[in-house]
């Protein structure tokens, strides 16, 4: 059984920084397309980031130049550097992959930004 898990999340200041990062396990397949999506209390989720199969990147226009989304191939892992971290930028952060035929969301990481 497929499963992809989230890590980084967690309490951070405003104006630092956090790098989520997202796993496949289950799967021989690789990473190719990805995204990253939010959503914070009393909202919709909504995308932040994605990648392509050729490596494409596309953002946010709320977090353009702050956030950059990657991928290690070595690794088979899918980041999310999230950099000038703002309160609005609280939320639970969902990495979603594409393997093979099949796309799978993790269960989310909380990101929580206050002083």
């Amino acid at each position: 059984q497929v499963q992809v898990v989230e890590s980084g999340g967690g309490l951070v200041q405003p104006g630092g920084s956090l790098n989520l990062s997202c796993v496949p396990s289950g799967t021989s397949f690789r990473l190719n397309v990805m995204a990253w999506y939010r959503q914070a209390p009393g909202k919709q989720r909504e995308l932040v980031a994605s990648m392509t199969y050729g490596g494409t990147t596309n953002y946010a226009d709320y977090v353009k130049g702050r956030f950059t989304i990657s991928k290690d191939s070595t690794k088979n892992t899918a980041y999310l550097q999230m950099n000038s971290l703002k309160p609005e930028d609280t939320a639970v952060y969902y990495c979603v992959l594409v393997l093979g035929p099949t796309t799978y969301w993790g269960q989310g990481t909380q990101v929580i930004v206050s002083s």
